[in-house]
C-alpha cells in the first residue's frame, strides 16, 4: 500500500514511487487523504491522532472542507500540489528553515528540467493511496505582525551578505509572528534560494513566499514549468492560509511567455507580463465562499495589481478588475505587492470593480524593498551599499499589525531609528525678503493620499498645511548623478530616480528673521500614526 504524510524533516516521504513519461496523456486521478492532530508531532499519523473536520484542502483550484472524520478527497493530474490551508488556531508542519510544509506535490515524472540551469522536482511516482497533512494546535492572538519584505533580490553570495547583515539582523529577536517575502526572492541565481532561506531562518519565525519573475527558470519554454525549482524549494505557488482573523491567498501573478528573443523583423517575444489566469481567480472565488464576511482578506502578489503612480503603466495585472470582482463579496480586503522597488499606496473603488456592500475601499500596498535599488550605491562606513529606492526612500521593509479584521502598517528603513519616517528638502540658503519664496518639500516615505501633512518655524509661524505633490526626490536625484560619475567597473550606480506620489510641498513665508531656525514638518498618516521631522534652516 501506497502512503505519503509528511515526514520529521518537513519534508514528504513517499513509500512506492514509479516514472511516467511526459508524452503520456494526464490522467485524472483522485487524492484521498486526511488532515489530522499530530499530537506527538512527529509528522506521521499514529494511532489515536483523530482526524480533524472541517479544514480547507485543496489542488491549487478546487477548495473543500474536510469530512467529519477529517477526510477529504480532491481530483488531480499528472502535475498537481495538494495543500492544506492552514485555518486558525492551527500550526503546519514548519522544517528547520522555518519553511511551512503543507504540501505534497504529485508529479510523476518529475519536473521536465533537463535543459534547465536549476533542478525542478524530482520524480514523485504513483499516486500515494492516502495524502495526510499534520497540524498541530497553537492558539493565536487576536493581534499579531507580520513582516513584508520586498524583493530581497540577491544576485550574488555577497549581496546574501547585505541583505543578511543590512536588513535580517536587526529582526532577530523581532515579536513579529510571521514574515513574507513579495517574489523576487533571489535575483536570478536559484541556487542563492538556500542561502537566503538559511538567513531568513534566523529571524525565528515561520516564513512565507511570493513567486517572483526573479524566481523562474528562464530556460522554460512556457509559463507552466518555469516555476518548477520554486514548487521544490518552496511548494505551491498558489495557496493560502489563516492566521487570527486574517486569510493571506498569494498568488503567482508573473506569467512568463518564453526566454526572450527577437523575430526577422526585429520584434522581441517572449518575457513576462502581469496575469492571473482563470483557474487562479477561481481557486480565490472557491476559497473566499469558505471565509466569513467579517474576517480581513489579504491578497499577497509581486507584481502590482492596480497601476500605481504615474509612471507604472506596464507592471501592473490586467486581472485586477475580475479580482476586486471577486473580492467584492467581503468588505475588510486589501493586498500587497512589490516589484517596483518603490513604497507607494493606492485604493482601488467601485471603477475599478471592488464593490462590497459597505461602502470601503481596497487598500494595495507595494512595499518596500529589502535589497532597495539592487544594492547600488556607494558604500557607507560599514560597508553596506546606499541602495535607496527611487523613490528616495531607504531600503526596508513593512510591518503590518493585524488586530481582528482591522490593521496597521508600518515602514522601516533598514539599520534606521524606527522613527525615520520622512526626509526635509530646503534650499542651503533661504532669502528673507527674495522675490521667490523659498520652497520646503517633504518626502514621506509611507505617505498616501489619506496623509495629513503640515509645517512650520519654530517661534516664527503657525502650522500650514503642506499639499501633496508629486516629483522625483530632490535628495535622491542629486545623489544619483553624482553616484554615476563616482562608480566604476566594481560596482552599478543609483538608477535614475521616478516619480513619487509621497511627496508633500509648501512655501515658507518671506521676512522670516535672519539667522537659525527649527523647521519642523508633523504627518498623520491614514492609521492616525503621527511623526515629526526637523530641519534646521538658515536665513539671510
Amino acid at each position: 500500500m501506497s502512503k505519503a504524510s509528511l515526514g520529521a524533516n518537513g519534508c514528504v516521504v513517499v513509500l512506492i514511487a514509479c516514472v511516467w513519461s511526459f508524452s503520456s496523456v494526464a490522467a485524472a486521478e483522485t487524492a484521498r487523504g486526511v488532515v489530522f492532530n499530530d499530537l506527538n508531532g512527529n509528522g506521521v499519523r499514529d494511532e489515536g491522532e483523530p482526524g480533524l473536520a472541517g479544514v480547507p484542502v485543496s489542488n491549487g483550484l478546487d477548495v473543500l472542507r474536510t469530512d467529519l472524520d477529517g477526510s477529504y478527497e480532491l481530483e488531480v493530474d499528472d502535475d498537481t500540489i495538494v495543500f492544506v490551508i492552514k485555518p486558525r488556531d492551527w500550526r503546519p508542519r514548519i522544517d528547520d528553515e522555518n519553511l511551512s510544509r503543507f504540501y505534497y506535490i504529485h508529479k510523476p515524472a518529475g519536473s521536465p528540467d533537463d535543459a534547465y540551469d536549476f533542478p525542478g522536482v524530482e520524480p514523485t511516482g504513483s499516486l500515494p493511496t492516502s495524502i495526510d497533512f499534520p497540524l498541530t494546535t497553537s492558539p493565536e492572538p487576536d493581534e499579531f505582525t507580520v513582516i513584508i519584505m520586498g524583493d530581497p533580490q540577491p544576485q550574488t553570495r555577497q549581496e546574501v551578505r547585505f541583505y543578511a547583515n543590512d536588513v535580517v539582523a536587526e529582526l532577530i529577536d523581532t515579536t513579529a509572528t510571521l514574515g513574507m517575502s513579495m517574489g523576487d526572492i533571489v535575483g536570478n541565481d536559484l541556487e542563492l534560494f538556500t542561502a537566503v532561506n538559511d538567513v531568513q531562518a534566523l529571524i525565528g519565525v515561520p516564513w512565507y513566499n511570493v513567486l517572483g519573475n526573479h524566481d523562474i527558470n528562464f530556460k522554460s519554454p512556457n509559463d507552466e514549468y518555469s516555476d518548477e525549482t520554486f514548487e521544490r524549494v518552496y511548494g505551491p505557488p498558489n495557496y493560502a492560509f489563516q492566521y487570527g482573523q486574517v486569510h493571506f491567498v498569494v498568488l503567482d501573478n508573473v506569467y512568463w511567455k518564453g526566454p526572450v528573443r527577437k523575430d526577422k523583423e526585429g520584434k522581441q517575444h517572449g518575457g513576462y507580463e502581469g496575469r492571473l489566469s482563470e483557474d487562479q481567480l477561481q481557486f480565490v472565488a472557491n476559497y473566499l465562499k469558505l471565509a466569513p464576511k467579517e474576517d480581513r482578506v489579504v491578497i499577497c502578489t509581486h507584481i502590482p495589481l492596480p497601476e500605481i503612480g504615474t509612471w507604472n503603466t506596464q507592471h501592473v495585472t490586467p486581472q485586477c478588475e475580475k479580482l476586486m470582482e471577486i473580492l467584492s463579496g467581503h468588505p475588510h480586503t486589501m493586498s500587497f505587492s512589490a516589484h517596483t522597488h518603490v513604497n507607494q499606496h493606492d485604493f482601488v473603488g467601485s471603477d475599478e470593480g471592488y464593490s462590497p456592500d459597505a461602502a470601503t475601499e481596497h487598500h494595495h500596498h507595494n512595499v518596500a524593498t529589502g535589497s532597495g535599488s539592487w544594492y547600488r550605491g556607494a558604500l557607507d562606513l560599514q560597508g553596506f551599499p546606499s541602495t535607496a529606492m527611487a523613490d528616495g526612500a531607504p531600503n526596508g521593509y513593512i510591518l503590518a499589525t493585524f488586530k481582528g479584521n482591522d490593521y496597521v502598517l508600518r515602514y522601516k528603513g533598514a539599520r534606521m531609528p524606527a522613527n525615520y519616517q520622512m526626509a526635509i528638502h530646503t534650499p542651503e540658503v533661504i532669502c528673507s525678503d527674495c522675490e521667490k519664496a523659498a520652497e520646503v518639500v517633504a518626502n514621506i516615505f509611507n505617505g498616501s493620499e489619506r496623509s495629513k501633512v503640515r509645517m512650520r518655524v519654530r517661534g516664527q509661524t503657525d502650522w500650514v498645511p503642506m499639499q501633496q505633490s508629486p516629483r522625483i526626490d530632490p535628495t535622491y536625484a542629486a545623489a544619483q548623478e553624482r553616484d554615476v560619475v563616482a562608480a566604476g567597473e566594481d560596482r552599478r550606480p543609483l538608477p535614475g530616480a521616478k516619480v513619487t506620489e509621497h511627496i508633500w510641498a509648501a512655501t515658507l513665508p518671506k521676512g522670516l528673521p535672519a539667522g537659525m531656525h527649527v523647521l519642523e514638518v508633523e504627518s498623520t498618516d491614514m492609521f492616525d500614526q503621527t511623526d515629526q521631522g526637523i530641519r534646521i534652516i538658515e536665513v539671510e
